[in-house]
């Protein structure tokens, strides 16, 4: 199993101050650098083949890899124009995503527990995965997944008021891919590059995918473990204030 994790972006919405503007991933909580917990917790998922899709400043989390002397040290894919949508870096890893077995694409901006990453990784067969917390704040923000007899079937901030499901609960942003899958979701993502639409998030591919109903997709329920995704100065608060207390003793050991 292959995790590829997304780090390209400013983040922009994170309000750093001009001259201290770190990639998300470089956060600390605890001590420890949200990309270090992302290693720490995929080793201890059994997963050790890692691929980082960077951009902005990204000689910075090279040299928090130095520091870390992680091995196997992960493979760093570029994305030279990351101030463009999500969807561009997904593109830029197709090699990545397509070269075979089961793939793990994930935000590099989320605080988490191990509770979030083991149903996400569980079972030797190769299969499709999406996690939904149920229990989330409404509003415009949270990427919602939305479950009718079991399967997803929509995914994106605004849902149709029309929309038919039988459940509804928050995105983590991390999803698993069998080969196929993975084969697919990178055909689509080279549509919407191919197409001129570089510019949109890499969910709306994801989405595409699911709706499509080419591929068969899981649904396992995260709710009740702690995890945040990082977008605002407020979110920072609160992961170290709310998430960080009741995580698992991350040991590195």
């Amino acid at each position: 199993m292959r995790a590829i994790i997304l780090a390209a972006g400013r983040g922009s919405r994170l309000q750093q101050a001009q001259g201290q503007q770190w990639p998300k991933c470089l956060l600390q909580f605890g001590g420890m650098t949200l990309l270090q917990r992302h290693l720490l917790l995929l080793q201890r998922a059994g997963v050790d083949e890692i691929v980082l899709a960077l951009g902005f400043r990204h000689k910075l989390i090279e040299a928090e890899l130095d520091r870390l002397a992680w091995r196997p040290r992960p493979e760093i894919v570029l994305n030279e124009r990351f101030e463009l949508g999500s969807v561009l870096t997904v593109h830029c890893v197709a090699d990545a995503i397509t070269r075979g077995g089961d793939i793990l694409l994930m935000d590099a901006d989320v605080l988490y527990d191990q509770r979030i990453l083991i149903p996400l990784v569980a079972g030797q067969q190769p299969v499709n995965r999406v996690l939904i917390d149920r229990d989330f704040e409404s509003g415009d923000e949270p990427v919602k997944v939305c479950i009718r007899d079991g399967v997803p079937i929509e995914l994106r901030k605004q849902i149709s008021t029309e929309l038919k499901y039988d459940s509804i609960g928050e995105s983590v942003g991390f999803f698993r891919f069998d080969a196929a899958a993975a084969r697919r979701l990178a055909a689509l993502v080279a549509e919407y590059v191919e197409g001129a639409r570089a510019l949109v998030p890499h969910e709306e591919a994801i989405r595409d995918l699911l709706r499509e109903r080419s591929q068969m997709f899981e649904v396992a329920d995260v709710t009740g473990a702690p995890w945040i995704e990082i977008d605002f100065p407020d979110d920072v608060a609160r992961a170290a204030r709310d998430v960080l207390p009741k995580l698992q003793r991350l040991s590195e050991a």
